[in-house]
């Protein structure tokens, strides 16, 4: 365990680093739409050459709009999951207790939080962004996996918003300030989440052998092919957005590069960002077995 990681540091780093919603965004906070929402580390939209310069920028935000949306869809499964982890110890050390509950109730700030961007951002932008999903369909489908594989996979998922704010946004001073501030805020809770996830993960592969391990990283890999195919599915859907509001019409091996473009980028800022992070590493290999190996060799492909 990292001596920092336990619920009684983690529960006080956040009580220190709670934010409020209405710090954030409310009335009088509108979305910059003459900016750029996402870095262009995570959206690789100012090199298309086949769009114009406000194409580019309409497509950034348009991966803006899924970002909100795929996290939307994402703090959908990791609420009930807290909470079904949280339950039995309700009776138990104090800390932990407080620590856990702590955390379900700030992922149901962070589902808040992203559906009052949405909200901004469809009152301004003036054609319909379709999302993947229901929300309900793709967290059934996240929740059958076994528990640690779904912990790996949260665990995988706050490292990598850590990677989206300090590595791609925090020096970044073109993209929109309240876009950035979103960011800057969900990282701030989610670094202490990933601190607790760290511990959920160990005691969740506690006395297992090396073949329940290998069993939880099939589930893992599995996940990640599933949220593979819906990145694919939600690439082309932005391409439909954009060609919506740009009335200009993609076709041919043009639009098929494009998306394959786009789609690789979404695998970078969903997958591989949280695959390769040094600290879902670290976790990996404490692990009993080839965990690391084996995401290690199949991460290249996300990135």
């Amino acid at each position: 365990m990292y001596q920092d990681f336990s619920y009684r540091n983690v529960l006080a780093a956040s009580q220190r680093a709670a934010w409020q919603i209405e710090d954030i965004i409310g009335p009088g906070h509108d979305l910059d739409f003459s900016r750029p929402f996402l870095p262009e580390a995570l959206a690789r939209t100012a090199q298309e050459a086949g769009l114009s310069v406000e194409e580019r920028r309409v497509l950034n935000q348009i991966r803006g709009h899924e970002y909100l949306s795929i996290f939307g869809l994402v703090e959908e499964f990791i609420l009930p999951f807290v909470i079904d982890h949280a339950r039995p110890m309700l009776g138990g050390e104090d800390y932990r207790t407080r620590a856990l509950l702590n955390f379900a109730a700030e992922e149901a700030k962070h589902i808040q939080l992203f559906r009052q961007f949405h909200a901004a951002f469809t009152r301004s932008f003036d054609t319909e962004c379709a999302v993947i999903g229901p929300a309900e369909a793709i967290a059934s489908e996240v929740l059958r996996h076994d528990p640690l594989a779904v912990a790996l996979l949260i665990l995988h998922i706050e490292w990598m918003t850590q990677r989206h704010y300090v590595d791609c946004v925090r020096d970044d001073q073109g993209i929109d300030p309240l876009f950035a501030s979103l960011l800057r805020h969900h990282w701030m809770e989610e670094a202490q989440h990933a601190r607790l996830d760290t511990l959920m993960v160990e005691a969740l592969a506690e006395g297992r052998s090396e073949p329940g391990v290998a069993e939880a990283i099939d589930g893992y890999l599995a996940i990640g092919g599933f949220i593979d195919d819906g990145l694919k599915a939600q690439s082309a859907l932005n391409l439909d957005a954009l060609e919506r509001h740009t009335r200009h019409v993609l076709t041919g091996a043009a639009r098929d590069e494009l998306l394959a473009r786009q789609h690789q980028a979404a695998r970078w800022t969903y997958l591989g960002s949280g695959m390769t992070h040094p600290r879902f590493r670290e976790t990996l290999a404490r692990l009993p077995g080839s965990a690391r190996a084996r995401i290690d060799a199949v991460a290249p492909a996300f990135c």
